[in-house]
This record gives C-alpha cells, structure tokens and sequence, in this order.
C-alpha cells in the first residue's frame, strides 16, 4: 500500500503562492527517506498532500495504488488512518494519561479495548515507556513526549509513517535515539518519510534525501 508517488505535482495557494512546482518523485513501498529544504520550501505543503489535508492544484499524488485526487471526502478519514504521523510538537493531550494519549487512534477506528490495551502496551514497549503509561505526558521530559507520540503514530500498525521535523525540539542524542526508532520501525517493512532541516543528522543516516528549493524538488527524486 505505501508506495508514493507525485507526477507534476503544483499546490497554489489562493493568494497566488506556489508551494509547490512540477514536483516528480516515487518513494518504494518499504523506503526510509528524508525530505529536507529551507523553511518556506514546501516541507510541510508535501506531506499535507499526502495526508490529505490539502488537495494538489495539478499534478497526481497516489498513496499505493489509490489516486489522492479522486479520494471522496467521505474516505479521506479511513485514508488518513492507514498512515502514522509524528509531529514536530507531539500535539499531546494533557488531560490525558500516556496510555489513552496512545490509545486515541485505536479508540477512533473502533478497536475492541482489549485488543487496544495491548497494542498500545507493545507500542509503548517499543518506545522504551511501558513504565510511564499512567502518568500524564506534562510529567515527561521533551524526548519522552516525542517517544509517546511516535507511540502513537506506529499503534495501528501503519504501512506508511511520515514526521514533520520530529527532532526540531530536541538535543543531538535524542535525536539520533528518535531517528534510530524511525529505523527500525523501517526494518519490519514501515515506509517511512521525515521532513527535516537537520542535514548533519541526514547526512549521518545516509538516506535517499529529497531536496525542496523554492517549492521545486532539486535533488533526490
């Protein structure tokens, strides 16, 4: 299912901005990938195309073998569901403990509870916060924050998992820590798409790196 692919992709916005140009690219079911440029480059513009938030101007984008633009709105809930999203701002709920801030895309698609418990207990697990689960995520530090929402981005299970400067807020071996989760998350078969400013972490994780430059993909695809 998480093939991606962009084919002469534009996004203009209604002031007459273009966020993206021409974009061409094919990301392999089962390819980790980086997708990095300036601030303003198109980053965050790419991956709302493929999370449907936002609808291209031209161009196809197509998330395995399901051609975005045609999508009805009535499906683009069970579309988003199929994919993992880690935010630059965990965008946590602090009303909430650690366990049902990771159970709420479970809780959301209907999941018996049982089973939930132990998805989320084995996402937890992976993320080294088994021990944390009934505190409240105001209580963790930054990088556990992070790990809680990486926990919940991968809970379902996603085919595709994609993170928008996962490592914005965070030191250097947290963000090595958080990269090498991304990985292994990749191993086990998960397509995996970070948008990061962070070139001397991409250049360490010797990736296939997308380039944006002005909304126009320069290197990579």
């Amino acid at each position: 299912m998480a093939e991606i692919r962009f084919t002469n992709v534009g996004k203009r916005y209604a002031e007459g901005h273009d966020a993206l140009i021409g974009v061409d690219f094919t990301l392999e079911s089962g390819e980790m990938a980086f997708l990095t440029g300036h601030s303003g480059a198109g980053k965050s513009t790419l991956l709302k195309l493929i999370m449907l938030m936002e609808r291209p101007s031209r161009g196809q984008v197509w998330v395995g073998d399901q051609e975005l633009n045609v999508l009805p709105r009535h499906q683009i809930a069970w579309h988003r569901r199929r994919i993992g999203v880690v935010f630059q701002n965990h965008q946590l709920l602090f009303d909430r403990s650690v366990f049902d801030n990771v159970a709420l895309p479970l809780q959301i698609a209907g999941y018996d509870p049982q089973d939930a418990a132990r998805r989320v207990r084995a996402a937890l697990d992976k993320v080294g916060l088994l021990m944390r689960e009934k505190q409240n995520p105001i209580t963790l530090s930054s990088g556990e924050q992070q790990r809680v929402g990486i926990a919940r981005a991968i809970v379902h299970k996603p085919k595709l998992l994609l993170a928008d400067e996962p490592t914005g807020n965070l030191d250097p071996q947290l963000s090595e820590d958080v990269m090498r989760l991304f990985e292994q998350f990749n191993r086990i078969g998960t397509t995996v798409l970070i948008a990061s400013h962070d070139l001397s972490l991409i250049n360490r994780m010797q990736r296939r790196t997308l380039v944006l430059r002005g909304g126009r993909l320069v290197s990579g695809g």
